[in-house]
């Protein structure tokens, strides 16, 4: 493993800016200073005038390769890591989801398996389907032995990974016990359910209905009742890819009355909003869950990102082919699997969209993709920081680098994009994993990349 010594760059966290080169030896951060010198003479130099150092990228919410009714998401592990590299994002955290009735530890032992192809590290979140006799013990052995510290609920899908309320409530009080945290995906399933077979039943179920089978009214009251339920049990809360106005005021109520709730949203609910499902059949590569909503709905989410009422952007990453981004259809929400990518362009969007336009601070921007997720899911100060010791996960950024995304050019093994022609400026140049150089200039060295997976803290 080669030592690295990046010189004359802008060292930039979640809390400080500072001119200074890193030493970086046995893959970690070995040294940080002023004009150090190297003991070893073929040691990499990299010189990082005019650009911007910052912490590798955490992903707290991907998808790679989820079965679905529809077929596997695009990206299995190896794919989606390279996008996730190409993008600055140097750790990504997936899921296991157990069939009902499945042991947590048959359900991880098959996912670890898709997951040793990860060219960058990785962690899981454990998906809790149903309650049985051995789950609370499972869950304290998930936290103790596997490190796994967070468990995710659904409030939607009922009908396959949905669970009732009162399980949802008797899970959380399991995972309070075990030292965890609990993730929730906030949809009220039952409406959902009612609302998409009324739909279907009555033939409305073009792309411009979507929106009516899960309206912004059934995130609200999933996001008010788990915030209930974290009050009832104890149990810290983590709400994701959160989407509405109203859903970021119940979150900073929580928040003032003490609970431990913490909320994500994602690049495309920041960028995109539901007009773009009026494009008819075209419209079929923005089904997502949920739905993408209205524009003062994303004011408001960028509010809650500046005013640290959100405390995480990740992506939701699952995206699905669809015969090309010019491919029209069908145009029928009900057939068209729920999920979008972006691991690959996470961290250029909101830095162009984020930075660049003033609605957030650069320091925020680092907080929101790396240090707070890191800090929540217990990789911290492993991850998600700039300091002697922790992981030589570094993203050598150029402020000044203007792109447009296309799908033909992106690193996602997808043939479309919901960000078609969006123009960003900020990217990184040289991307640092494990202490080794994986990607400079647009360009990849795959025999030097490998994820390992990564034991989270409570």
């Amino acid at each position: 493993m080669e030592d690295i010594l990046i010189r004359n760059g802008l060292i930039t966290t979640h809390n400080r800016q500072y001119k200074s080169d890193i030493l970086i030896s046995g893959g970690k951060i070995k040294n940080i200073g002023e004009k150090l010198i190297p003991e070893d003479k073929n040691i990499r130099m990299v010189d990082a005038s005019g650009h911007i150092i910052l912490p590798g990228g955490v992903d707290p919410h991907v998808h790679m390769s989820l079965p679905t009714g529809n077929g596997r998401s695009s990206d299995d592990f190896e794919s989606g890591s390279i996008a996730a590299l190409s993008g600055g994002t140097t750790t990504i955290i997936d899921f296991v989801t157990p069939e009902r009735g499945e042991s947590l530890h048959s359900a991880l032992s098959k996912r670890k398996k898709e997951a040793e192809n990860s060219l960058c590290d990785y962690s899981l979140h454990m998906s809790i389907t149903s309650i049985g006799p051995e789950t609370e013990k499972e869950m304290f052995e998930m936290v103790k032995n596997e490190g796994i510290t967070s468990f995710k609920l659904y409030m939607a899908y009922k009908s396959s990974v949905g669970m009732d309320d009162k399980d949802i409530l008797k899970a959380m009080d399991m995972v309070k016990r075990a030292g965890g945290i609990s993730m929730i995906h906030c949809e009220n399933g039952d409406v959902e359910d009612f609302l998409n077979e009324k739909m279907v039943n009555s033939g409305k179920t073009g792309i411009g209905n979507y929106t009516g089978s899960r309206p912004p009214e059934i995130e609200i009251d999933a996001v008010n009742r788990a915030i209930l339920f974290s009050g009832i049990t104890k149990c810290p809360l983590y709400i994701v890819h959160l989407t509405t106005e109203q859903g970021v005021e119940s979150i900073l109520k929580a928040k003032k009355r003490g609970l431990h709730v913490f909320a994500e949203t994602c690049p495309h609910y920041l960028t995109l909003d539901d007009s773009v499902y009026e494009k008819g059949e075209k419209g079929a590569k923005y089904i997502m869950s949920p739905p993408l909503r209205k524009i003062h709905d994303i004011q408001r989410l960028w509010d809650g990102l500046n005013d640290g009422t959100l405390e995480v952007i990740s992506t939701d990453h699952c995206p699905f082919n669809s015969k090309g981004d010019d491919y029209s259809g069908p145009d029928d929400f009900s057939s068209i699997p729920k999920g979008v990518g972006g691991v690959d362009h996470r961290m250029s969007l909101i830095y162009s969209k984020g930075v660049n336009e003033k609605r957030i601070s650069i320091h925020r921007f680092v907080n929101l993709v790396s240090t707070r997720p890191a800090k929540i899911f217990g990789l911290y100060p492993q991850k998600g920081i700039i300091t002697k010791g922790s992981d030589a996960d570094l993203v050598v950024w150029d402020p000044e680098k203007s792109s447009k995304i296309t799908a033909k050019t992106q690193f996602q093994n997808c043939d479309s994009s919901v960000y078609e022609n969006f123009k960003i400026t900020g990217a990184p140049s040289i991307v640092i994993a494990g202490g080794k150089v994986v990607f400079e200039k647009g360009n990849f060295d795959l025999t030097r990349a490998k994820g390992n997976y990564i034991y989270r803290k409570r």
